[in-house]
């Protein structure tokens, strides 16, 4: 069954809004211009700290330039309501090839991709739950080439394993891609032409 994970998402932040104090929140980020809207639409609701970690990305130059361009966007972002922080994960692209292992001719968009999700938001949630943070979540679902039905059940099986609350979510609606590249825009954003790993460049 195909859940609704907007009007979850909507459910969240309309409870959050009675309460006193903000939750924090370890956002998971693949690049700038992914977290550009879900920053915009979050930073009031959560004290968020951005964890790019993206161990799939290829080659190394194109992962520095990604992480590079993302902590330029959070010194020049307008605020929101809470500052926001940023961690930048190892590039252990060993890890990822590993776990691909034998996936590597499967198409874009699937079960690689799935291992791939996994991998990264396993390493926020751990993350999450070593320093305490309320809530994680990824800005992957903001990009209509990822399943966002996927990213959700995989965070709901970390959440259910490790005890820290996934935010469930499906960026993309509500125009949050548009938003995204309007933001991209305004910002003067690198936005990169495929999704980061090696796998990902194949025509």
């Amino acid at each position: 069954m195909t859940i609704n994970y907007q009007q979850q998402l909507d459910k969240t932040l309309a409870a959050l809004e009675k309460k006193a104090e903000a939750p924090t929140l370890l956002l998971h980020s693949c690049c700038a211009p992914c977290s550009s809207y879900v920053l915009e639409y979050l930073s009031d609701f959560f004290q968020i700290t951005v964890f790019y970690y993206n161990p799939n990305i290829y080659p190394r130059e194109e992962y520095d330039r990604r992480r590079q361009e993302q902590e330029r966007f959070l010194t020049q972002a307008k605020p929101g309501k809470y500052p926001v922080k940023f961690i930048a994960g190892e590039y252990e692209d060993v890890r990822f090839y590993e776990a691909v292992r034998g996936l590597e001719q499967e198409m874009e968009g699937g079960e690689r991709c799935f291992c791939c999700y996994a991998l990264r938001l396993r390493e926020a949630a751990v993350l999450a739950k070593e320093h305490g943070f309320d809530y994680f979540t990824t800005t992957l679902s903001i990009s209509p080439h990822k399943n966002a039905q996927k990213l959700n059940e995989i965070g709901r099986s970390l959440e259910e394993e490790l005890g820290v609350s996934y935010l469930y979510s499906d960026f993309k609606k509500k125009n949050g891609y548009k938003r995204s590249l309007e933001l991209s825009k305004e910002y003067g954003l690198y936005r990169q032409e495929y999704c980061g790993c090696i796998f990902s460049q194949r025509k």
